[in-house]
């Protein structure tokens, strides 16, 4: 089988040559953008060895309007598949695709509602300190907020679907708002649950799989046990549950993971720990539904040659 065709056999539940890998990390400025994203993609694929071209998504929701009190998200503007975010991305993705056809699978980062209303107000650092913005002021005035989510969610639902047009296998859902201490449950259930739905919903006529990714610290899982998806990722490292706990709670959905993305051995390791560390989590994983990645996105800067490694070992 080749790449493309072990990865489907993976998350289907068939029995693969070799486990797949999918790693990614957020290329320099210089290559967000244009043709130079498109040959950053490119040559990481190429030398990483990876199974997954995740498209990665600089192209966010822009900052249209002033976001300094909760009545002001009533002003987001609705947008449409000429926006110039929406058409800028589906540029690189198109000419990605073009060139990687059948060699592995096409994913394109969708972020999801919470992160892409983060995005709408101006927030691109700094989510960790200053999230509460958000629930602040969907406490303060939910209607406004409500409607802003409503058009955001909308324009990810046209991206989505230009994108499965043009022909990428899927996306890869960044999901925020599970962590514990953000928004309450029943907050979570009325404002955040069904616009991520609407969003992977969307996405339901994929050629190949979407993923899920769940980002963030000291995460309530639970509430995204029956979202739907293929494979589900998150950080294991970041005080939440195992990828054990996980593959009991989302059942039939495909598990990628099993590397810390900030730290441990893939960032500081010996090519011989790295390995071994690979070598220990598919033992503890197994073959069925299981797919080596990392917990999140890994640093600009790291060695191309360690993740090699790493997809390379899980090939052993």
């Amino acid at each position: 089988m080749n790449r493309r065709e072990n990865t489907l056999a993976a998350v289907r539940g068939q029995e693969p040559d070799y486990i797949p890998s999918g790693f990614w990390l957020h290329f320099p400025k210089e290559c967000f953008h244009g043709d130079a994203a498109v040959e950053a993609h490119l040559k990481f694929f190429e030398e990483s060895e990876t199974d997954i071209m995740k498209i990665m998504n600089e192209n966010v929701i822009p900052c249209s309007v002033p976001i300094n009190k909760p009545e002001d998200w009533a002003n987001i503007p609705e947008f449409d598949k000429n926006s110039k975010f929406i058409q800028d991305q589906l540029e690189i993705t198109k000419k990605i695709i073009d060139k990687v056809h059948d060699n592995g699978i096409v994913l394109l980062t969708v972020h999801g509602i919470v992160a892409s209303a983060w995005h709408a107000r101006g927030g691109t650092d700094g989510y960790e300190t200053g999230s509460s913005f958000l629930t602040e002021h969907l406490r303060a005035n939910p209607k406004a907020v409500a409607q802003a989510y409503d058009r955001i969610s909308d324009a990810l639902v046209t991206l989505t679907e230009e994108a499965l047009k043009i022909g990428v296998d899927g996306i890869y859902y960044a999901a925020l708002g599970g962590e514990s201490y953000l928004y309450t449950d029943e907050e979570f259930e009325e404002f955040v649950k069904p616009y991520d739905l609407k969003i992977l919903n969307a996405a339901a006529k994929r050629p190949a799989f979407n993923i899920l990714h769940v980002c963030k610290d000291r995460l309530n899982l639970n509430r995204y046990k029956d979202y739907p998806t293929d494979v589900v990722n998150w950080g294991v490292y970041e005080q939440n549950p195992s990828l054990e706990e996980g593959r009991e709670l989302f059942g039939d959905a495909a598990i990628l993971g099993g590397l810390d993305d900030r730290a441990g051995v893939l960032v500081d390791g010996t090519e011989e720990e790295i390995r071994a560390e690979v070598h220990s989590v598919i033992k503890r994983m197994g073959r069925h539904k299981f797919l080596l990645g990392a917990d999140c996105t890994l640093p600009t800067d790291i060695d191309t040659e360690r993740i090699r490694t790493a997809v390379r070992a899980a090939k052993d």
